[in-house]
């Protein structure tokens, strides 16, 4: 899924005003805007995630790939260990685990994510993968309309969830508990 505006994100690479995200890696604009407390994403990254969560709000409607959008995202920025981060990575990688390994609904799945935040204190920090994987948020943002922004939400989530291989048997023991 290449995106529309390489060209001149290479140009402005060139130039400097963009920067790798400390979470994903992918090179998004330099900012001194606003962050997450915990999650791990530079603020140009941070801009960019919130504005395709403002179109799946607005123009999409509250799509059902919202919930695999925020579990990508979130895993893929998991931040410093800290109790917060912890419990954070944990049940979004149970989230991408119930809808892609098991194809609950977002709805289901997000009960399930509210339940295993209750469970906390069993969950431990997971050593984040080497590679962040191949496609970012930036590969969702220039999506034309909602089936464009669903497909790649999804080639993105499993991208997302793939990186998480070597942790995927305590991520699927955490969900049993659930």
């Amino acid at each position: 899924m290449p995106n529309k505006n390489n060209r001149n994100q290479t140009e402005l690479v060139e130039k400097n005003e963009f920067e790798p995200c400390i979470g994903c890696a992918a090179q998004v604009p330099k900012s001194n805007g606003p962050t997450h407390r915990y999650v791990g994403a530079s603020p140009g990254c941070w801009a960019i995630f919130g504005g395709v969560l403002a179109k799946e709000y607005g123009e999409y409607g509250y799509p059902q790939v919202h919930r695999l959008a925020v579990d990508a995202y979130a895993t893929q920025h998991p931040g410093t260990p800290s109790k917060q981060s912890i419990q954070s990575v944990a049940v979004h990688l149970i989230g991408l685990h119930l809808m892609l390994d098991q194809n609950f609904d977002a709805q289901w799945t997000t009960k399930a994510i509210k339940r295993a935040a209750q469970f906390s204190e069993n969950y431990v920090w997971l050593a984040p993968p080497a590679s962040s994987g191949e496609l970012t948020i930036l590969d969702v943002q220039g999506a034309a309309n909602l089936k464009e922004h669903t497909d790649r939400v999804h080639i993105w989530a499993h991208s997302v969830w793939r990186v998480w291989e070597s942790h995927h048997e305590q991520i699927r023991l955490w969900a049993t508990r659930i």
